[in-house]
């Protein structure tokens, strides 16, 4: 019943930005946490952001911290990844998931449904 669409990724040059767009179902989103991901070449897939039902509780990985912020539109089924100062480092495929509970942390075992993933790639 829930379909998550990522778009939004690229190639931008380091030091640019870029901002992530996972289109899903409005009933899912309203009632539950949101979260990015993203893996990259020859790396498993690393938590990124998560924002809570509520959109008033994130939580970020060490390495997007300062740079990245998640949000969420409720009324359009939507949640956001503003992504800035980004790095080769941060090339991967980003991916968009649905918690199971209002408010989830940075495990994957805590989302129930995934995008396809969109792909970011940051050249130097």
């Amino acid at each position: 019943q829930v379909q998550l669409v990522e778009s939004g990724g690229g190639l931008v040059q380091a030091g640019g930005s870029l901002r992530l767009s996972c289109a899903a179902s409005r009933r899912t989103i309203s009632n539950n946490s949101m979260a990015w991901f993203r893996q990259a070449p020859g790396k498993e897939r690393e938590f990124v952001a998560t924002i809570a039902w509520r959109g008033g509780n994130t939580l970020y990985a060490d390495s997007v911290k300062g740079r990245f912020t998640i949000s969420r539109d409720n009324a359009k089924d939507t949640v956001y990844l503003q992504m800035n100062s980004l790095t080769p480092e941060d090339t991967a495929v980003y991916y968009c998931a649905v918690g199971l509970r209002a408010y989830s942390g940075s495990h994957s075992t805590d989302y129930r449904y995934w995008g396809q993933g969109t792909q970011v790639t940051v050249s130097s």
